[in-house]
C-alpha cells in the first residue's frame, strides 16, 4: 500500500465477512426457532379450546337431560343424552342429542352433536375437531361412563405434538333418573 493510501486488508475483510456469517446465521436460527414455537403454541391452544368446546356443550345438554346413555350405542355414537320439555297450552316436544365420533383416521376424529325434536327438527353441529378416540388405548382415549346422577367424561384432543385431555365430572339435572 502506498503512503496516504486507506483501506481494508485482507485479512480484516475475511473477519468482517466472518462476523457478519455469524450474525446472519445466528438471526437465521432465532427466527426459524420463534416461528416454530409459534407453530407449537397455535397448536396447543387449538386442541385446549376443542377440549373446552367439547365440555361446554356436554355439560349443557347433561344438565338438561332427563336420561343419559354411555353403553349399548351403536358406532360411531358416543353419548345419547333424552329429555322432554313440558308444554303448558300446548303438546310437550321430546329431545334427543346424540353425540358421535366421526371421520377417524389414525385415531383422530371429530365430534358431532345430532339433535332432534318431536317438532321435526334435525341439527347438526360439529362440537370438536381433532378428538382422539381409539378403543386398542382406554387410558387415553376419549371416552364417557354414567354412574347415576354423574356423567365422567374424559376428552383427548390432538394436532401434531400437541395433546390436551380432560376429565369432566358432570351432575345431571336432580329429581331425574
Amino acid at each position: 500500500m502506498k503512503q496516504g493510501q486507506c483501506g481494508f486488508t485482507l485479512i480484516e475483510i475475511a473477519v468482517a465477512t466472518a462476523i457478519m456469517a455469524l450474525i446472519a446465521s445466528t438471526a437465521t436460527m432465532t427466527t426459524f426457532s420463534v416461528l416454530n414455537n409459534t407453530e407449537r403454541t397455535n397448536n396447543q391452544m387449538t386442541v385446549v379450546r376443542q377440549v373446552e368446546n367439547a365440555g361446554h356443550w356436554i355439560s349443557q345438554d347433561t344438565q338438561a337431560a332427563g336420561s343419559v346413555s354411555t353403553e349399548n350405542l351403536t358406532s360411531p355414537a358416543f353419548l345419547v343424552f333424552t329429555w322432554t320439555e313440558w308444554g303448558y297450552n300446548e303438546d310437550s316436544i321430546y329431545h334427543s342429542v346424540t353425540y358421535s365420533i366421526e371421520d377417524i383416521s389414525g385415531g383422530i376424529g371429530k365430534l358431532k352433536r345430532n339433535h332432534q325434536d318431536s317438532q321435526g327438527a334435525n341439527e347438526d353441529t360439529l362440537v370438536a375437531e381433532y378428538v382422539y378416540y381409539s378403543l386398542s388405548d382406554p387410558a387415553n382415549t376419549s371416552n364417557a361412563s354414567y354412574q347415576k346422577p354423574m356423567l365422567t367424561l374424559k376428552i383427548a384432543c390432538q394436532l401434531e405434538d400437541a395433546l390436551e385431555m380432560r376429565e369432566y365430572k358432570i351432575q345431571s339435572r336432580p329429581n331425574f333418573q
